[in-house]
C-alpha cells in the first residue's frame, strides 16, 4: 500500500473532524454521522475516500447489547507530518512513530552554523550542515510524538476502564491536545448543548481537575500536581 495523500485528506474539514473523533475512540458509522454537520451520504463518501487512501480500515463488530452487527472504522497509520512552505522551500516529510518511544538525549547544535555565509560554497556547506541538524530534530520529534501517542492511548484505556463515560473522555482528549477550549467549541465539536458540555466538564473535573471560568475550560495543572 502506497503512502496516503495526507494533504489531500486533511484539506477537508469534515475529514479532519472525522479523524479527530476516531482518535478519541472507536466509532461506528451512525455515531460518526451524528458528530459532524453534514449528511450521512457525505460522511460515507469521506470515509470511503480515507479508506481508499489507506488511512482508515473498516471492520464489523457486535455491540454490547442485542442488535445488528455494526461497521466500525479505525485509523491504520501512526505518523507525524512536517511541512515547510516559503517562497524558497516546499518540503515535507512523513515520520513513522514508534510503538516504544526512544526516550534518550538528543543533541541539537545550531551554534556552528554561520549566520551570514558570503560565498556560494559556504552557503551550500551550511545548508548541508543545517539539514543534518534538522534530521536530529526530526528524530527528537519522532520520540516525543511516540511518547505522547503512548500516553494518550493509556489515558483513554484507563479512563474508560475506571470511569467509562465517553463524553467526559472526549472533552479530556480535546483539552489534552489543545490545552483549553471554549464551551461553544466543545458544544460544536461534540454536538451537545452548551449546558450539557458544562455538566460533563463538571463531572470530569472530579477525576481530572479543570478550571471552568468565563466560558473557557482548561486543565488545572497546579491542582493536578497535588494529587
Amino acid at each position: 500500500m502506497s503512502e496516503p495523500d495526507i494533504f489531500y485528506i486533511l484539506g477537508n474539514k469534515v475529514r479532519r473532524d472525522l479523524l479527530s473523533h476516531l482518535t478519541c475512540t472507536e466509532c461506528y458509522f451512525s455515531l460518526l454521522s451524528n458528530k459532524v454537520s453534514v449528511s450521512s451520504t457525505a460522511v460515507s463518501k469521506h470515509l470511503k475516500i480515507m479508506e481508499r487512501e489507506g488511512l482508515l480500515k473498516s471492520y464489523e463488530k457486535e455491540g454490547k447489547f442485542i442488535g445488528p452487527v455494526r461497521k466500525y472504522y479505525k485509523i491504520t497509520l501512526s505518523n507525524t507530518y512536517v511541512v515547510t512552505v516559503t517562497p524558497n522551500l516546499f518540503w515535507y516529510k512523513g515520520i513513522r512513530l514508534e510503538e516504544k518511544p526512544n526516550l534518550r538525549r538528543f543533541e541539537i547544535n545550531l551554534e556552528n552554523l554561520d549566520a551570514s555565509p558570503d560565498t556560494l560554497q559556504s552557503m551550500v556547506i551550511n545548508l548541508l550542515d543545517a539539514n543534518k541538524e534538522l534530521e536530529n530534530l526530526l528524530e527528537a520529534l519522532r520520540a516525543l510524538e511516540s511518547y505522547r501517542d503512548m500516553l494518550v492511548k493509556n489515558i483513554k484505556e484507563r479512563y474508560l476502564e475506571e470511569i467509562g463515560d465517553m463524553t467526559q473522555l472526549a472533552i479530556l482528549h480535546y483539552l489534552l491536545l489543545y490545552g483549553e477550549a471554549t464551551i461553544e467549541d466543545l458544544s460544536d465539536r461534540l454536538n451537545l448543548k452548551e449546558r450539557e458540555v458544562i455538566k460533563k466538564a463538571e463531572e470530569l473535573s472530579k477525576f481530572v481537575p479543570l478550571i471552568i471560568k468565563e466560558n473557557i475550560i482548561k486543565i488545572d495543572e497546579e491542582k493536578l500536581k497535588k494529587y
